[in-house]
């Protein structure tokens, strides 16, 4: 067994909840969500509009989101994005952080701040062990289910 698996509903629930967050980030229940934030983007080859719920996670200044899933390839390279968290939408610029070692470290960082028992949750991601994983054990989960890191940056008034 992995000391890190990942711990997704299935997708018909994702499906569900996604729909009920991004409606409920409208209203004020949004004060409810601040774990919560949602990214809207255009699909780089598609063209299709995406409007992704995922957990905001805050740290040293910045923004980011974590995601294994496949919409994460349209932040390669940079893209643009509107952020909807703490009840404002922010145009910025979110980039696709892929480098093993850092993603990596930055999950175990994140499983220390917020505990195994939230993992789940907050991270998508069941620790087996009874410890915070290796930075080895992470890279293997990061490897395994191609887990990335969107860092997010308010964007300059010359890119929007």
């Amino acid at each position: 067994m992995n000391a890190v698996e990942v711990a997704r509903p299935p997708a018909v629930v994702v499906r569900v909840l996604s729909s009920i967050v991004v409606a409920a980030m409208r209203t004020p229940l949004k004060s409810v969500l601040k774990e919560f934030m949602v990214l809207r983007f255009t699909g780089r080859k598609t063209g299709r509009r995406y409007e992704v719920p995922v957990t905001a996670h805050r740290g040293d200044g910045t923004l980011m989101a974590q995601t294994g899933a496949p919409w994460r390839v349209n932040f390669r390279g940079g893209r643009d994005v509107d952020v909807t968290v703490d009840g404002r939408t922010t145009p910025m610029r979110g980039v696709l952080v892929e480098h093993t070692q850092t993603v990596a470290e930055t999950y175990q960082r994140w499983i220390e701040e917020i505990g195994i028992g939230r993992a789940p949750r907050q991270l998508g991601l069941k620790v087996t062990v009874p410890r915070v994983p290796t930075v080895e054990e992470l890279t293997d989960a990061v490897e395994r289910e191609h887990l990335a890191i969107i860092w997010l940056k308010p964007r300059d008034a010359g890119e929007a």
